[in-house]
């Protein structure tokens, strides 16, 4: 967790919640949830789930886990962020609508409401020879619009994992008025050591805000293993 200033130099707690994602879709929804609570009952305003925190994150699981939003997963984090009165980010999920399938993240109110949400902008395609070959296009559409959001603390903007790879998204955001941008991901251990931490402070520093990051933990049995370090940088 961390304590971000506003505007006027009050400050508000944000938490990003690094939790282990398993095979099982209703043990990680109510894990996370569980989390969020915690999290609020420290103080949070402000709570991140990681991208893909319901689902193992692979090409292969995308259309077994997708569901619609409102579904089961984010009828449950609406729920849990009226019960603790926070702004609640989360993560991202499969998501399928209209027979695509997208990687999601919704955003919820205190009052439980949908506030917005972030379809992935950037699929994740990499080969990396001898190291990482990945193709989220094989499976998922890109989503096509900006997401922000509005707190007493700040405007916020949303991007989810490789969507940090592109300056101009965070520039925009900054245009927009936004003092925190918040990237849940699941960097690998070839990208993780090369660009978490990098791509973090590039847009903090060029735009003047506070970037999160919030990361699945590592898991080294998985099939796509997270570098995790869930991060907070300051401008």
């Amino acid at each position: 967790m961390a304590f971000l200033p506003r505007t006027d130099q009050e400050a508000f707690r944000l938490a990003l919640i690094q939790l282990q994602v398993s095979s099982v879709k209703s043990d990680n929804v109510t894990r996370a949830c569980s989390l969020v609570r915690e999290a609020a009952t420290q103080g949070a305003k402000v709570v991140s789930l990681p991208e893909c925190f319901n689902s193992p994150y692979g090409t292969d699981y995308f259309p077994e886990y997708a569901e619609k939003i409102p579904g089961e997963s984010t009828r449950r984090l609406s729920e849990v962020a009226k019960e603790c009165s926070i702004y609640l980010i989360g993560g991202s999920i499969p998501e399928e609508d209209a027979g695509k399938l997208y990687n999601t993240c919704a955003v919820f109110g205190p009052d439980g409401t949908l506030l917005v949400k972030h379809r992935k902008i950037h699929l994740f395609d990499i080969d990396v020879p001898g190291k990482i070959t990945f193709q989220e296009s094989k499976t998922l559409s890109p989503g096509d619009s900006f997401s922000t959001f509005d707190t007493p603390y700040c405007r916020v903007g949303l991007g989810i994992c490789y969507d940090i790879r592109f300056a101009e998204l965070a520039q925009v955001y900054s245009q927009k008025g936004c003092q925190l941008l918040v990237y849940p991901g699941a960097f690998n251990l070839t990208t993780g050591p090369a660009h978490w931490e990098l791509l973090q402070r590039a847009r903090a520093v060029d735009n003047q805000v506070y970037v999160a990051t919030a990361s699945p933990a590592r898991d080294d049995k998985a099939s796509y293993v997270a570098w995790g370090h869930s991060t907070i940088v300051n401008p």
